[in-house]
C-alpha cells in the first residue's frame, strides 16, 4: 500500500500542472474543496473528473465541507440554499418527528446535489453540543444543547446523505461545543470534569458506528494535560475509540489551524502517530503538502480497509436527480411549521 494517508486541496477552478503531476505520484487519499474551486456545476464537474481520471479509482474521496447556513461551499445561484443547523433545532422543540424527517430529505437533496458534482464524502454533521457562553464557532452550526436530540437529527443527516450517495462524517470529535475561542486562531481549553464531558461524548457514541468522524483541536486536561485531542495518543485510544467505540475512519481537522504548533508536516507525523488515520490539510500550499508525504508513514492497511469502507456505498451521478427540488420543498414546508426557511 503505497497510499499517503493525506486529503489534499487544490489552488483553483483546475488542476495546474504541478498539481498533476504531484497528486500522480504521492497518490494521496482524497482531496478537499473550497470555494476557490467551485466556480459553476460545469466547472466543478469537470473538476472532480480529473482528479478521478488522474487516479482510475472508481470510489475517490473528493470531499467538501458543506453543512448549510455560514458553512456552505456550494451557494446560490448556481447550488441550492441550505439552513443551518438551528433551524432544525427550534423545529424539533415544536415537532421533534418533523425535525428529523426535515433534517433527513434536506440531507438526501445535499448529497444528490453533492453526487452530480462528483463529490462522495461531506463534512456533515457537527455533533458538538451548543453551550451557553462559549465561542460562536460553533453557535448556530451546532443541532442543539441535548445529547439524545443531537444524535436524532444528526443521524437523519447521515441517512440522508447516504440516500443521496454521499458519506457524511461525524465532527468535532470528542466535542468542540465547549471551546472558548475559535481553534482556527489558537487553542482552546475545555476545563470540564469527564462527568460534564459525559454529555459531549453522547452524541458521537450514539452514531459511533459512522464511516467517517473527525477529531477536533482542542485541550482537554482531564484526558491530557498537554496534548489536543487531534495529537493525542491517550485520547485518540481512550475516548475516541475507547469510550466512545468509534471505529471509522479517523480524519484530523484542518492541520493548518492555528491552534496548533509546529510545522504542518511535523503535526502531521505526530496525528498519524497518536492514532488519526488520515491528516486534512487545506490550503493546497505544495510545500506543506510535500512536506506531509516525507512525514508521515505510507497508509496503513487498516486504514485503507476504513478508506474502502467509508466510500463503498458512494455514487457519482450522472446529473442532478429530479427529486432534489420534491425534497427540497418538502424540507421548506417542514421547516415553516417553525417559522424557519432556507
Amino acid at each position: 500500500m503505497t497510499m499517503v494517508p493525506a486529503i489534499f486541496g487544490c489552488s483553483g477552478t483546475k488542476l495546474t500542472a504541478d498539481e498533476r503531476a504531484f497528486f500522480r505520484d504521492a497518490d494521496p487519499a482524497g482531496y478537499i474543496l473550497f470555494g476557490r474551486n467551485c466556480e459553476d456545476a460545469r466547472q466543478l464537474r469537470a473538476l472532480t473528473d480529473e482528479l478521478r481520471e488522474l487516479h482510475g479509482r472508481d470510489h475517490l474521496l473528493i470531499s467538501i465541507d458543506q453543512e448549510g447556513g455560514r458553512v456552505a461551499r456550494l451557494r446560490p445561484p448556481h447550488w441550492a440554499a441550505y439552513p443551518s443547523g438551528e433551524a432544525f433545532d427550534r423545529l424539533y422543540q415544536l415537532a421533534p418527528a418533523s425535525a428529523i424527517e426535515a433534517a433527513r430529505v434536506g440531507a438526501k437533496a445535499m448529497g444528490l446535489e453533492l453526487s452530480a458534482m462528483g463529490i462522495t464524502v461531506d463534512y456533515h454533521p457537527p455533533l458538538d453540543l451548543r453551550q451557553e457562553g462559549a465561542h460562536d464557532v460553533i453557535g448556530d452550526r451546532s443541532l442543539g444543547h441535548d445529547p439524545m436530540q443531537v444524535a436524532a437529527i444528526g443521524r437523519a443527516i447521515l441517512d440522508g446523505l447516504a440516500a443521496g450517495g454521499v458519506t457524511g462524517c461525524i465532527k468535532h470529535m470528542p466535542g468542540h461545543g465547549r471551546a472558548l475561542c475559535d481553534s482556527h486562531k489558537e487553542m482552546p481549553t475545555v476545563h470540564a470534569s469527564a462527568g460534564e464531558l459525559a454529555a459531549d461524548l453522547e452524541p458521537f457514541r450514539k452514531l459511533n458506528g459512522a464511516l467517517i468522524g473527525m477529531t477536533g483541536h482542542l485541550k482537554f486536561p482531564v484526558w491530557d494535560e498537554a496534548l489536543p485531542a487531534t495529537l493525542s495518543e491517550t485520547i485518540i485510544k481512550e475516548i475516541i475509540r475507547g469510550e466512545i467505540g468509534f471505529d471509522g475512519l479517523l480524519l484530523t481537522d484542518d492541520i493548518d489551524m492555528e491552534a496548533l504548533d509546529g510545522s504542518v508536516p511535523e503535526r502531521s507525523g505526530k496525528a498519524i502517530a497518536a492514532g488519526c488515520d488520515i491528516v486534512l490539510n487545506c490550503w493546497a500550499r505544495m510545500d506543506d503538502m510535500v512536506g506531509i508525504c516525507e512525514a508521515v508513514p505510507t497508509m496503513s492497511s487498516r486504514t485503507a480497509e476504513r478508506l474502502a469502507k467509508a466510500l463503498e456505498g458512494t455514487q457519482v451521478a450522472d446529473g442532478l436527480s429530479d427529486d432534489a427540488g420534491e425534497l427540497l420543498a418538502k424540507r421548506d414546508a417542514l421547516l415553516a411549521i417553525a417559522g424557519e426557511a432556507a
